[in-house]
């Protein structure tokens, strides 16, 4: 499947997400799910009434998320943060909270119906330090150093380039900015049959990565500090109504994907940069970063 492919799908089913959330129904990981009537066992119960209080209902219902990186990412009163594909905007608007008037929120997104709704989202909510901005994750639309955390919540998975995504996120926070993202992650070999659906990409299942690859991205991106925290381990059991209604033979992939996909929280740091500009690199500074006697 190639990149165009996979982001034209992305925009037509998450457009389609948004349009449900704004007639009042629910979304499920940008699937048709909801139609069946399955229980996404991804997306469900992530955000309890406490978080979401003061947050528009069609934010909570457009949520298409694997996790809650809000409630485990470190998030500092007058912090940027950025969000990447913030569909409805809940991560966005609950980071809003967490930075307060000092701080600012950003959410990037590709799909005009979702940047349509967080918008509306935002009005609803009275959030005057949250902007909403239209582009890819690939290439955001931010200057370089200029954001102290990085949040997704089950988007960098979907990406065709995932590589572009964490060197434009290294380039674009600060030195010592985190990376703290939700992610749907694999542990060990996933048949390659069940990462052609197209489906499945926009299902949050096919374009996960494996854990130690995760790892290795990131560490070229050059990112320190890498931790992937599991949150949710997937059990076919879990997921019989959700797969069955997508036309999925249950029975014939549980041997070959049971326990293998899993949320986790994945953190990383973007190293602080030297501050002696006289300095010219390893060959003449030591450890600390002081300059060695001659």
């Amino acid at each position: 499947m190639s990149e165009t492919n996979i982001k034209e799908t992305l925009k037509e089913k998450y457009g389609e997400a948004a349009l449900r959330a704004t007639a009042g129904g629910s979304s499920c990981c940008g699937a048709s799910a909801s139609s069946s009537g399955g229980v996404d066992p991804i997306t469900s119960n992530l955000y309890d009434e406490q978080q979401t209080n003061g947050i528009p209902e069609r934010a909570v219902r457009a949520s298409l998320g694997c996790g809650n990186p809000t409630a485990l990412a470190q998030l500092n009163a007058g912090e940027v943060v950025l969000d990447l594909g913030s569909g409805g905007g809940i991560d966005v608007l609950l980071s809003a909270k967490r930075v307060g008037a000092t701080g600012k929120a950003y959410g990037l997104d590709m799909t005009d119906e979702m940047l349509a709704l967080a918008n509306e989202n935002k009005r609803k909510a009275g959030a005057e330090n949250v902007e909403f901005l239209r582009g890819e994750i690939e290439h955001i639309p931010l200057p370089d150093d200029s954001v102290d955390v990085i949040i997704s919540n089950c988007v960098i998975n979907l990406s065709a380039d995932k590589d572009a995504v964490l060197r434009e996120a290294f380039r674009v926070l600060k030195p010592g900015g985190r990376f703290a993202v939700s992610d749907v992650v694999t542990r060990g070999e996933i048949p390659a049959e069940i990462r052609k659906s197209v489906l499945l990409w926009v299902g949050c299942i096919a374009g996960a990565l494996e854990e130690s690859e995760y790892r290795s991205k990131l560490a070229a991106a050059g990112f320190a500090s890498v931790d992937i925290e599991p949150t949710r381990v997937y059990r076919v059991a879990d997921a019989r109504e959700f797969l069955s209604g997508q036309g999925v033979d249950v029975d014939a992939i549980a041997p070959q994907v049971d326990g293998k996909f899993l949320s986790a929280f994945i953190r990383a740091t973007k190293p602080e940069t030297h501050k002696d500009k006289a300095c010219c690199g390893p060959t003449c500074c030591n450890y600390l970063g002081e300059k060695k006697e001659d």
